[in-house]
């Protein structure tokens, strides 16, 4: 069983998502550790970048802020290092092609097994394109996570046959952020998935509160909650950890 599968074996996975460096990356640890504690399944690290296409206006500050701070890829690795010696969940990137790219794609995904990456997200690669990085995401032991949209259709059993890790579900078009109300017809969308693999599948972008996480979660394997986390962050900065954490804990506990 690979870690990842282990988020999900004791029921609805709880996943939020942090911009590494955000405020900086003493804070980006302690809200890492203070969400494990409060019930985080797995964790979602976003690696920054310049033109994070598949991010609203958030998750993109969050990532200018990071970047001014002087976060460079090198620096995640030394975080997550450092994470490793006393978390034991899951945790991936999500980051962007030109980031493997200009790191150096064999180095970037053998540093990723050895530092406890269990696997990585690149929104900007397309499906048919992820051939690019799977023979190395195999060698190393990393999965390559498979999103699938709304926009995916007759695509969505494709997809799912051959996802590894777990399956991110996008619930809506368009870039990251909350979402008053997610209106997609995402049971369609999880019967296909559940036809054609065993992989768990868990529903991203939009969701904000415990109600929206029961809801998907019921559909779905799990919820993943990032631009709302985010916001925590903006707000109260160095001292987010503690905000986080409850946030957490009251999300978790929605999905029990």
């Amino acid at each position: 069983m690979s870690r990842i599968k282990e988020a999900f074996k004791n029921g609805k996975a709880f996943i939020p998502f942090i911009t590494c460096g955000d405020p900086d990356l003493e804070t980006t640890a302690a809200v890492v550790r203070e969400a494990v504690k409060n019930g985080a399944d797995l964790i979602e690290l976003g690696i920054p970048f310049s033109d994070p296409t598949a991010e609203g206006p958030v998750i993109q500050a969050a990532n200018i802020r990071a970047l001014s701070g002087g976060v460079k890829t090198d620096k995640v690795f030394e975080l997550v290092r450092g994470l490793r010696k006393d978390v034991e969940v899951p945790m991936v990137f999500m980051t962007y092609a030109n980031v493997v790219f200009s790191y150096g794609a064999e180095k970037f995904i053998s540093t990723c097994a050895e530092i406890g990456i269990d696997g990585l997200i690149l929104p900007d690669i397309p499906y048919e394109e992820k051939d690019e990085f799977l023979p190395l995401c195999r060698k190393y032991g990393v999965d390559l996570i498979s999103l699938i949209a709304p926009t995916s259709k007759n695509r969505v059993g494709m997809i799912a046959k051959e996802a590894e890790g777990f399956i991110y579900l996008v619930s809506s078009l368009g870039v990251t952020g909350v979402r008053s109300e997610i209106t997609t017809n995402l049971e369609e969308i999880v019967r296909i998935i559940r036809e054609n693999t065993d992989v768990p599948c868990a529903i991203g972008f939009g969701i904000s509160t415990p109600a929206q996480a029961k809801k998907m979660a019921d559909l779905s394997d799990g919820a993943i909650v990032g631009s709302a986390i985010i916001k925590l962050l903006a707000e109260h900065g160095k001292n987010a950890p503690a905000y986080v954490g409850a946030y957490v804990k009251e999300m978790k506990n929605a999905l029990i």
